[in-house]
């Protein structure tokens, strides 16, 4: 008997702890919503043919088979194209903006050296 009372209390407890993850990682989707939605209410903090310095937080691939590098201009999201094979993520770049995602959460530039 004592033996089934304490297995039924081992399930409880993991359950009760299965809910409290799950709600965190609710609470961090909800705080990423919110971001989001912030982000696509406000005005892109750069402008187009001006020139920026920020770091390379990490690379993606283009359809076309080229290697972007990605970065942030005050939480902006910036894809370079034209960065060197001897950049690597974590090197502050300098670039060029030359367009915007339709919405404008984002743009495009081209790379112009190292900063």
């Amino acid at each position: 008997m004592e033996l089934v009372w304490l297995a039924g209390t081992a399930g409880l407890l993991l359950v009760l702890l299965g809910v409290a993850v799950w709600r965190r990682g609710s609470a961090d989707a909800r705080a990423s919503k919110r971001a989001h939605d912030a982000a696509q209410d406000r005005d892109p903090p750069v402008d187009i043919g001006e020139t920026y310095e920020f770091g390379i937080t990490e690379f993606t691939d283009h359809h076309s088979g080229d290697r972007i590098a990605v970065g942030k201009v005050q939480g902006f999201v910036v894809f370079t194209d034209g960065v060197p094979q001897s950049c690597s993520v974590g090197d502050p770049i300098r670039a060029t903006v030359t367009s915007f995602n339709r919405g404008h959460t984002s743009a495009d530039a081209t790379y112009e050296g190292r900063a």
